[in-house]
């Protein structure tokens, strides 16, 4: 995955919006003003791109076990969030899977009303 998609699969979903909350570097992807994706630019041009998402806590535990490459989230709570290294032993189709699965663990905490207005302006 290059950042240009990293970059375009996240804001193909319904109400993603792109911010630099924390400074320059670190783009975040929000959903209803709420994080499920973020990365390090210079990480990316440097070619040791990861991206971290927030992930149901037993099912990142089995993540962990089973690729070398997801850990625990980098600065974030790390229950609900992994890292994972693009380059590393994750496949393709499962990375935009766990991208899909953060989008919609934080969707899914948005209040109802959120959750319609989001519905309804991309449709």
């Amino acid at each position: 995955m290059t950042i240009q998609d990293y970059y375009d699969y996240c804001l193909s979903k319904k109400g993603v919006t792109e911010h630099f909350p924390f400074d320059e570097d670190t783009l975040v992807f929000k959903v209803g003003g709420k994080m499920f994706a973020l990365s390090s630019l210079s990480e990316w041009e440097r070619g040791r791109p990861s991206v971290n998402l927030k992930c149901d806590p037993d099912r990142g535990t089995e993540l962990r076990a089973q690729y070398e490459s997801i850990k625990p989230g980098y600065h974030m709570s790390k229950v609900h969030w992994n890292t994972i290294d693009v380059n590393g032993d994750v496949p393709q189709k499962l990375l935009r899977k766990l991208i899909d699965h953060s989008y919609e663990l934080v969707f899914k905490s948005l209040t109802k009303k959120a959750q319609a207005e989001i519905t309804q302006k991309d449709n």
